[in-house]
């Protein structure tokens, strides 16, 4: 397989997981590829027999570094699996059609940026052309999963992902997608060079991205510029003040406000960047902002649009808990497993 995925055998994640008497756990009922197996031929056969998503993961903090934010979204994704692998199977979700695949390689590109001080203009334009590197590698990754007809959940990482997953599903299904971004940031910063401010404006740039629709926007947290420059695009936003502050809109409303604008012919991302929610260790902390349950139901209702094709969730990072590492793996693993079971039920429901 190429290099830039690493593709995961039990062998890679048991020492994450437990057993009980009596107990069936998810890690017990997922799907995993034979590591040496041509990966767009065993992602196909994958689907044949029956797999529907593709749990992934990326590794990288260098994204959010490069929009000169904090660094420590590394460490999202093996949260998310501690906790994940080890929930227990039942009536309510068993993951047979789970595919767990494996992680997009980036440590190479991890280690380059460690020495980067974004404070200084000539490394933040080194940060900023790593993103752009990632970005083949996510492009690489996610083409084959989408040209196989399955629906990647992508972990880990900071929101800069967001470009290569989009160009990916664009390019693979011959048409610019939508996506609804359940974020206090717009991500639509200027088009200087790559990082996780921008990743839908380049889409957008690039004609990858035709609507867009940002629910819980911060009204302090984004500049005139990227106000404007989403009017020009004519995509749109329902603020954290209009549904939390001055109540203008339910949630539930200003999600199926940003809903009813995507045609179901066209691919939907669904998007979460994890600062949204209050408390969570995550690059950009905040303490107004949604709850656990308003994002999970945010995933609910994206994940039920008939044309909803990935679900992305990123940011998250446990090393920037208040009370350490340990208390943010375990509070970021759970946030994470409850976002993607979210969108697991609402496809069964859907289904």
């Amino acid at each position: 397989m190429n290099n830039w995925l690493h593709v995961y055998s039990e062998a890679d994640v048991i020492n994450l997981t437990s057993t009980r008497e009596n107990e069936l756990r998810y890690w017990q009922s997922l799907t995993f590829l034979e590591p040496n197996s041509q990966l767009n031929v065993a992602l196909k056969d994958a689907a044949a027999f029956g797999i529907k998503y593709v749990l992934v993961g990326i590794n990288e903090d260098f994204g959010p570094k490069a929009n000169c934010g904090k660094g420590g979204a590394t460490l999202g994704w093996q949260a998310f699996l501690q906790r994940f692998l080890n929930l227990p199977c039942n009536d309510f979700l068993t993951p047979k059609d789970v595919l767990l695949l494996g992680e997009v390689n980036c440590d190479d590109l991890q280690q380059q940026s460690s020495n980067l001080d974004n404070s200084n203009p000539e490394q933040l334009v080194a940060l900023r052309q790593l993103c752009e590197q990632l970005d083949e590698r996510v492009v690489y990754v996610l083409s084959m999963i989408f040209a196989a007809g399955l629906e990647p959940i992508i972990i880990g990482g900071g929101h800069n992902n967001c470009f290569g997953i989009l160009k990916a599903l664009a390019q693979t299904k011959g048409t610019a997608c939508h996506a609804i971004n359940f974020d206090p940031h717009a991500d639509f910063r200027a088009l200087e060079g790559r990082h996780s401010g921008n990743g839908f404006h380049y889409a957008h740039q690039n004609s990858y991205l035709c609507d867009y629709h940002v629910v819980g926007m911060h009204e302090q947290k984004n500049n005139q510029a990227i106000i404007a420059a989403l009017n020009q695009a004519q995509y749109s936003y329902i603020s954290y003040q209009d549904i939390l502050v001055s109540r203008k809109y339910s949630l539930t409303q200003a999600c199926e406000l940003g809903l009813k604008r995507f045609a179901n012919k066209a691919p939907l991302g669904v998007e979460v960047d994890v600062d949204s929610i209050s408390y969570m260790p995550v690059s950009a902390f905040t303490n107004c902002g949604f709850s656990v349950s308003d994002a999970e139901h945010f995933v609910y209702l994206g994940a039920q649009q008939a044309n909803a094709s990935y679900l992305h969730l990123c940011e998250a990072a446990p090393g920037n808990h208040p009370q350490g590492l340990a208390q943010g793996m375990l509070e970021a693993g759970q946030v994470l497993s409850g976002l993607v079971c979210s969108y697991l039920r609402a496809k069964r429901h859907k289904a």
